[in-house]
């Protein structure tokens, strides 16, 4: 037999199977010896109180063996010789979903990647840290796995689609994922175990058929009859299907580049402020109501924050539990920060984005630059920061407190940031209406969390790379561009997306409505 039962439990028992058996055989007055196996369906920490439970959802085998997986497999077929083609430009989350919808729908996909596989990017995130030299084509932006490789790797979102974030989940399991991803409330790879994952689709894209092309980097678009016929690569070679364009949110020389061709962009609202990483330690301290922080069975404390000020909102993002701050420019004399954490997120340190809300009008002096004005503004910042950071990736930074009181500190306290710290007056040099929001948010989330405002507490800048500061039109129903046939723009850099789960549903979605169209031809 088997029952779905939900209950509460201490982190201890929810620790291990055997104690968790114990307890769900307790309270269920079941025979322990008669539950063979139990498979989490969903998991959740409730720290609302001092008496910290775990919610879950389980499904009990009683006398039983499991026979099914804990996940759902897709069978992918080999592509036949005639299948049409389509172009995804981009091997992020949005591009290669886009690539796996693609082949189980019986096309094949030409992945245009701009950067180095999964694994030659490490070599390139290195040389960021220790010579501070940033390749424009491999970095913490560009290249196999997208932004999302090496900064965070979590797959939370608030979409309110749970079938597709379900069956997003699924395939990632189905490609090496732990199955763990399908039960926590905030599932979470690791920038350590994502790599193999992003491999095994790469490898399952091929295997079927399809084409998965490294440092192959799009310089043009093949406008021919009012449509988009192709991609031209810079190497000069043309690439032929609808195209998928999933190019991620740093990708700027592709909104020059429609800009230029007159293809219908627009300026979009974004997030923009730094990294603020604590101890984790305290950070456990805060969210679980000791003193002796989360003890030997709960995991590294999270936390978010949201207010407004000003008309604006004030909020946490991106939030890493121990986790590392990284350097995630995409260019020369630029320093972008971002945050990652690797599975078992046992760093000493705990960081998130602190970011105020931007909006297109907030900033007039920079209308002169029409469609492209957020993204102005963000390079803006980011070569400030640059400069404040004495011109290599040594990042400027100040602790908490100091930045409220308008101080700068003397002195900075141990940082995950590899390539070193610069004391700099961020209260000073970063605009009054994001350093006035950001003092008045932090003060606000003093308030909520008792010990978050600390001048143990450090603020590297900047963070800018919240989101895509363009977006690019596209009709409701077919995905296409507004105006021009066989273009979809898709996931975070089309502004269509904000994150890994949500870009990769995009990336189907789009490669659907390609390969639809396809078999209208």
């Amino acid at each position: 037999m088997i029952k779905e039962i939900q209950t509460r439990v201490s982190p201890k028992e929810a620790s291990s199977e055997p104690e968790l058996i114990k307890a769900v055989a307790r309270a269920n007055a079941i025979d322990p010896k008669a539950i063979k196996a139990i498979r989490i369906l969903k998991r959740s920490i409730d720290a609302r109180q001092r008496n910290i439970l775990v919610n879950l959802k389980l499904k009990v085998y009683i006398d039983e063996i499991p026979y099914d997986d804990p996940f759902i497999s897709i069978n992918y077929k080999t592509l036949p010789d005639d299948a049409k083609t389509v172009v995804i430009v981009g091997a992020g989350p949005a591009g290669l979903f886009a690539a796996l919808r693609a082949v189980e729908m019986g096309a094949r996909p030409i992945v245009l990647e701009r950067g180095k596989n999964v694994r030659d990017r490490k070599k390139d995130l290195a040389m960021i840290s220790r010579e501070h030299i940033v390749d424009p084509d491999s970095n913490y932006s560009f290249g196999e796995g997208g932004a999302g490789a090496y900064s965070d790797g979590k797959l939370y979102t608030r979409s309110k689609k749970r079938g597709n974030v379900d069956r997003i989940l699924n395939i990632f399991c189905q490609h090496g994922a732990n199955a763990d991803i399908l039960a926590d409330a905030h599932p979470h790879i690791g920038t350590d175990k994502l790599p193999a994952v992003i491999e095994n689709m790469r490898e399952k894209i091929i295997a079927c058929g399809g084409k998965v092309l490294f440092q192959t980097k799009m310089t043009d678009i093949i406008l021919e009859e009012g449509g988009v016929k192709g991609v031209i690569a810079e190497s000069g070679e043309k690439f032929y299907g609808p195209v998928v364009l999933a190019t991620g949110h740093s990708a700027r020389d592709v909104y020059h580049l429609l800009n230029n061709k007159n293809i219908a962009i627009e300026p979009k609202g974004i997030a923009v402020g730094v990294r603020l990483e604590h101890p984790q330690h305290l950070i456990d301290q805060i969210q679980y109501h000791s003193k002796d922080g989360r003890g030997s069975y709960l995991p590294a404390a999270e936390y978010s924050f949201v207010t407004q000020v000003d008309g604006r909102g004030v909020y946490s993002f991106c939030m890493c539990p121990g986790g590392v701050v990284v350097p995630a420019a995409s260019d020369k004399k630029q320093i972008v920060v971002n945050g990652m954490s690797s599975s078992s997120r046992g760093s000493r340190w705990a960081n998130s984005g602190m970011v105020v809300e931007i909006h297109p009008e907030d900033l007039p002096d920079y209308a002169e630059h029409g469609n492209l004005c957020m993204m102005k503004f963000q390079e803006d910042m980011e070569y400030q920061c640059y400069i404040n950071g004495n011109s290599k990736q040594t990042a400027p930074a100040q602790r908490m407190m100091d930045f409220i009181n308008k101080k700068m500190s003397s002195s900075l306290p141990d940082s995950s940031y590899a390539p070193g710290l610069v004391s700099s007056p961020l209260h000073f040099w970063m605009p009054d209406f994001i350093t006035k929001r950001l003092a008045e948010g932090f003060k606000e989330f003093g308030r909520k969390a008792k010990g978050f405002m600390t001048n143990e507490a450090l603020m590297i800048g900047v963070e800018t790379r919240t989101s895509a500061p363009v977006r690019i039109p596209r009709d409701k129903e077919t995905l296409q561009h507004v105006s021009i046939k066989g273009l979809y723009p898709c996931g975070e850099g089309a502004g269509f997306a904000g994150g890994i789960v949500s870009a990769a549903i995009d990336g189907e979605r789009c490669a659907e409505e390609a390969v639809n169209q396809l078999g209208k031809q």
